[in-house]
């Protein structure tokens, strides 16, 4: 592995950067501070709302590149990178299918508010970890704002429960199910990829420039983009198998594992 020419550095933050009670590490922090030194590049790319991002790295907010909403959304600093908006037409149509699932939350993600039905104060709660700004409506029918991503929530197993249900939408629209619990569904360009891509025509990077870290399968199309490619132990089968390399679990801090190995590099390069 050939980590002189690392220029930039891309993590996930559930199930890869954030261990399981969602927390960055001291030692994160530290690390971004040599890599940071060194002219290298950070970009945080979440499911999570822009919002939820900024909070969790909020030391260092004004120094990253962040991909939200799996890509529908990247910001730098007050500059936006891009916005992939979801066609009002199947937002509708969403709704009207997530209605007939039972037990299932959907969420509508704009740029910095997401909005739910007030139907479920549990639900409601368990939000607050991955939105820091939502508004609770008694039908999300009304909204008008822009939606980047709908996020649809079951509390046993987006895969079995939600998927099945929704899958039919994949030949107009981005499926994704982006964790244990979610599912997410987007315009066909607002993935990782697309906006990782962007990023990396607007810095010159090339895929032998950049090393990324993911955990699940809206991972899939940035883990491609690089030759550093990592999924964490913790990673779903699928990821383990696009990922060129594997690295500790998001609780063994498998992402400060790997950025040790470049910083030590770096400092006796």
């Amino acid at each position: 592995m050939d980590l002189s020419k690392i220029r930039m550095v891309v993590t996930d933050m559930d199930g890869t950067l954030l261990n399981s009670n969602h927390e960055v590490s001291a030692e994160f922090f530290k690390l971004f501070e040599h890599l940071k030194s060194k002219g290298i590049h950070f970009v945080a790319a979440s499911g999570r709302q822009y919002n939820s991002i900024i909070d969790k790295l909020y030391p260092i907010k004004d120094d990253i590149i962040v991909i939200a909403e799996n890509g529908g959304f990247a910001k730098q600093r007050d500059r936006e990178i891009l916005s992939t908006p979801l066609n009002t037409q199947y937002v509708f149509e969403i709704l009207k299918t997530i209605k007939q699932v039972p037990n299932t939350h959907p969420v509508l993600c704009g740029k910095h508010m997401a909005y739910i039905s007030g139907k479920s104060d549990l639900f409601s709660q368990k939000l607050k970890e991955y939105y820091t700004q939502f508004e609770i409506l008694d039908e999300l029918s009304v909204v008008d704002s822009e939606i980047i991503k709908i996020a649809i929530y079951h509390f046993d197993d987006s895969e079995r429960y939600i998927y099945p249900h929704v899958k039919h939408f994949e030949n107009r629209m981005k499926v994704k199910v982006s964790g244990e619990n979610w599912v997410d569904i987007s315009s066909p360009n607002a993935h990782k990829g697309f906006a990782l891509e962007k990023v990396m025509q607007i810095y010159g990077i090339t895929s032998n420039e950049i090393m990324v870290f993911g955990d699940y399968n809206n991972d899939l199309e940035m883990l491609a983009l690089s030759e550093y490619s990592f999924a964490m132990e913790n990673a779903h089968p699928t990821i383990k198998r696009a990922a060129k390399y594997l690295t500790l679990s998001n609780d063994d801090m498998g992402v400060e594992h790997q950025l040790k190995k470049l910083t030590d590099y770096l400092l006796t390069n």
